[in-house]
């Protein structure tokens, strides 16, 4: 393998060069603020609170530093190489086209895939409303609408992405007030629950907080858009400077604090807490009317915005692959400042998941879902070891570009590897999530694989 220290990588100004920047500061801080609140954490969170009980709170506390670590680690090489490429293109400076290629093509394929399954989730919703209407009609439909958007110009990804952020947090801190006044009984018509449910706080043991501590890993996947879309902004190093030194507070507040609220007001093996969904059980609780409905507004406009998110996400990391060589030339095409083929291939690949939920939901889809199972990780480990050779390469030859620093650099970096390797364990452990591990694990040997064969290719000639 070539020394990665002659590895040529697209500068970052050239990486985004026929690339527009359209999306504005209040975009970019909107993005991160609601990029934080994900599908996962109304979806699913509820089957860890199943299998956790109270102790889940701990289990997002955990896994919540680990993110955090991450997102400082990626938001240094971020701002201090600004790339739509994001921790693809870092992977690929540190060490070598192969690296690219492995984190940048893996993380693709999860992004598409996600995009199919959210579509799923929100047509599940409208049939809800809607019944006797084709799901597949209406993933078909916010197909169509979210790759419009995205064909269209930058800023409408932005202008989407800002109006469903502000709904999100507005709704989740909604529920935070509310929470928070009913369990100091304050709120009219309802009786504070004190600390009743929180007595027996690790119900299943051991084992319980491991299920809740997974779950609560995957839950976080998707703050990596934020770097992503910062190449395209007015002010790239200060957006991402920005949106990672309020990624803590955020984290906390959201996800650990909602968590906190609703294992107090609702007990943790109530059967609604699954059926309904965490949120809307809590708030069920409240006796607030139309509490369930109001959710699945909620849910849906998570979902729709994780769907646009991840349409943006893949075909930006597939653009800045293939700009570096790493993919089909077409995809690097660009008009209006739009990558639109990789857009357009990103949407079809994720329709594909559709269809292949409905034609072989037995085999081949399940094994495209275990493939994709443990990807984040992959992908945060390749920040981690990215930024542990940059960091003191940029030391070296410039000390003054990292903006944003990693905290007590190399020792936190090396726990959070320790933390991803102890997940990765844990993954083996549980055999729900063995076969995940495993599935992934494969997939990301085959593109390693295929990622160093074309770098030798490229090499010799």
């Amino acid at each position: 393998m070539p020394n990665s220290s002659t590895t040529v990588v697209t500068p970052p100004e050239a990486d985004g060069a026929s690339l527009s920047h359209g999306l504005k500061q209040r975009h970019l801080s909107m993005i991160a603020l609601g990029g934080v609140i994900g599908a996962g954490l109304f979806v699913g969170s509820g089957a860890g609170i199943a299998a956790a009980g109270p102790s889940i709170v701990v289990a997002y506390a955990l896994s919540g530093l680990l993110v955090m670590l991450v997102m400082r680690m990626l938001g240094e090489m971020s701002a201090a190489y600004p790339s739509s490429g994001s921790f693809s293109a870092h992977a690929e400076r540190a060490f070598g086209p192969w690296a690219g290629f492995t984190a940048g093509w893996s993380f693709w394929v999860l992004l598409c895939t996600a995009v199919g399954l959210e579509g799923i989730g929100a047509a599940k919703i409208v049939t809800g409303w809607l019944p006797g209407t084709p799901e597949w009609a209406w993933v078909a439909l916010f197909m169509v609408v979210f790759c419009g958007a995205n064909l269209a110009a930058v800023k409408n990804f932005g202008e989407f992405e800002f109006w469903f952020a502000a709904l999100k947090v507005g709704a989740i801190t909604l529920f935070l007030v509310l929470g928070v006044l009913a369990i100091a009984g304050v709120l009219p018509g309802t009786d504070t629950p004190g600390a009743g449910h929180l007595t027996d706080f690790l119900p299943n043991g051991g084992e319980g907080l491991v299920v809740g501590l997974l779950a609560s890993v995957f839950a976080y996947g998707g703050l990596e858009t934020v770097t992503i879309a910062a190449a395209e902004s007015e002010d790239p190093v200060r957006g991402v400077a920005s949106a990672v030194r309020t990624a803590m507070w955020r984290i906390a507040l959201f996800y650990i604090g909602s968590m906190a609220v609703i294992v107090t007001l609702v007990p943790w093996d109530s059967p609604e807490v699954v059926a309904k969904g965490p949120y809307v059980a809590a708030l069920d609780r409240l006796g607030i009317p139309g509490a369930g409905q109001l959710m699945n507004v909620v849910v849906l406009v998570a979902l729709l915005s994780a769907m646009n998110a991840n349409i943006y996400g893949s075909s930006r990391i597939a653009y800045s692959l293939v700009r570096r060589g790493q993919g089909p030339k077409a995809l690097a095409r660009v008009s209006g400042g739009v990558p639109r083929a990789a857009v357009l291939t990103s949407c079809v690949f994720g329709f594909a998941c559709v269809l292949l939920s409905y034609w072989r939901p037995d085999d081949v889809f399940p094994w495209l879902l275990n493939m994709i199972g443990a990807v984040i990780l992959v992908v945060w480990i390749f920040i981690a070891v990215s930024q542990l050779r940059l960091r003191r390469r940029l030391e070296r030859e410039a000390p003054e570009r990292p903006v944003v620093r990693m905290w007590a650099f190399p020792w936190l970096t090396w726990a959070a590897l320790a933390g991803m390797a102890t997940v990765f364990v844990l993954m083996a452990r549980e055999p729900g999530t063995r076969v995940q591990l495993y599935s992934t694990g494969g997939m990301t040997l085959f593109l390693a694989l295929a990622g160093y064969l074309r770098q030798r290719a490229r090499a010799r000639t």
